[in-house]
């Protein structure tokens, strides 16, 4: 089965349309150190309208780090995180930036284990609630068939009423991505999102990030080089908290530093 086209089409704020090679995303010369340890170091990048892009390198590259920056978790010390055009993230705090549109799903699943996967949905829909009062608020007609959607698009239609935690891996990867999905983002910066799944659900993953891709901008940190070669069209690498290089992932493979960098030469 292949991924619904007709679900994600909600636009960028304002309802404005933009080619998709304009910037949803800008960040210039983002610089972030903690207790003298240079993480970022003059990091330029720009993610367009509608682009996946993958975030590749070594541990301690800066790629978390430059999640933490978009979505308010960490200041740079210096340096400019503009989305949109002319909104300044560095100025927002998360939960605002959050209301932006930018979801961020994290490497190890963060679901509610004791509620059921229906809930789990339920909850992500009306993320402006507390977790009790979204259980206890009435879903209307629209919701209802829009998580029903959701739950045919992530394989889990049959474990609506089965708890969160007695769900595999895989399939709690699936349902925080759709936590995500519901709240409509603009942007989704998703952390190894194939961390721990099966082949067939890897796979899956990849169709249905090709599927979000144009309308959502997509931002992939990945080990799988498998993966980021089936999913992306532009890759930019990390190392030591700068940009080393961005370009098809077989021009970034054949660039002589990025072969240093991950072959030790």
């Amino acid at each position: 089965m292949q991924p619904s086209e007709g679900l994600f089409t909600r636009q960028l704020p304002g309802d404005r349309y933009r080619e998709q090679t304009d910037p949803v995303l800008q960040l210039e010369a983002i610089n972030v150190s903690f207790d003298g340890f240079q993480a970022l170091t003059d990091l330029s990048l720009n993610i367009g309208v509608g682009e996946l892009r993958c975030i590749i390198g070594p541990n301690g590259a800066g790629k978390t780090t430059l999640m933490d920056v978009i979505t308010g978790k960490t200041r740079p010390k210096s340096g400019k995180a503009i989305y949109d055009q002319s909104i300044d993230l560095t100025a927002l705090e998360p939960a605002a930036i959050a209301r932006q549109g930018i979801g961020r799903k994290f490497q190890k699943p963060t679901v509610f284990e004791a509620l059921t996967v229906g809930e789990n949905l339920e909850i992500a829909m009306k993320a402006d609630r507390s977790v009790w009062a979204s259980l206890r608020a009435t879903l209307s007609g629209e919701q209802r068939d829009r998580i029903d959607e959701m739950l045919v698009l992530l394989r889990l239609g049959s474990e609506r009423d089965r708890r969160a935690g007695l769900l595999s891996h895989g399939q709690k990867q699936f349902l925080e991505i759709g936590m995500l999905l519901v709240q409509d983002p603009h942007l989704l910066l998703l952390d190894e999102p194939a961390a721990g799944m099966t082949d067939a659900e890897t796979e899956y993953t990849a169709e249905l990030f090709r599927t979000l891709a144009g309308k959502h901008s997509l931002m992939v940190v990945e080990h799988d080089m498998g993966f980021v070669e089936t999913i992306a069209d532009h890759v930019t690498v990390l190392h030591q908290g700068r940009v080393l290089a961005e370009g098809s992932l077989r021009e970034v493979q054949a660039n002589e530093q990025v072969i240093d960098v991950y072959l030790g030469r």
